[in-house]
């Protein structure tokens, strides 16, 4: 039987992982590689940095958990990782993982989305694990378009040919 309030779920989590990543390979495309791996601040995350992030948790929570899978994170490693893998690479690890996730949000059941599990130290419903990953993506794109817009003085467009200032109907 169909669950038409999970398929809304899922299709919409797919959608803001699509679109976030669309949004970062957007905003690469104005970065060279030397910019990859600058700090915006003694205590901030370069850009390689964040992409090894997102990469982490995302495979930590919908890929190992959800999807069933053994959990080999190292999360100190992603902010310690100081160059070593170029603009191509991250962008080819940020659509490997993005797909596997997809896959899993796409082919897990009804019941594993009301069923609780320990992620990270958290106690998380299925649904809970999608909502935090696709949150915690979204977050850091925001900050990855943040630093590319100060390092290259210059709007992202990542709505260049849509009217934002249309009023809902």
């Amino acid at each position: 039987m169909k669950n038409l309030i999970l398929d809304e779920f899922k299709n919409n989590s797919i959608f803001r992982l699509r679109e976030g990543q669309r949004m970062i390979l957007l905003a690469f495309s104005s970065i060279d590689e030397e910019q990859l791996w600058l700090y915006p601040q003694k205590n901030g995350l370069a850009l390689g940095n964040q992409i090894v992030h997102i990469c982490g948790n995302m495979r930590q929570y919908i890929i190992s958990s959800l999807g069933c899978q053994y959990d080999v994170r190292k999360r100190d490693l992603e902010f310690s990782i100081q160059g070593g893998m170029s603009k191509k690479e991250l962008l080819e690890h940020l659509e490997r993982t993005i797909h596997q996730a997809v896959e899993v949000i796409q082919k897990t059941e009804a019941k594993e989305y009301t069923t609780y599990r320990k992620v990270q130290g958290f106690t998380l419903s299925g649904l809970g694990v999608v909502l935090h990953a696709v949150e915690h993506f979204s977050y850091h794109v925001g900050q990855i378009a943040f630093w590319i817009k100060q390092l290259t003085n210059q709007d992202l467009g990542f709505y260049k040919n849509v009217d934002l200032n249309q009023s809902n109907s």
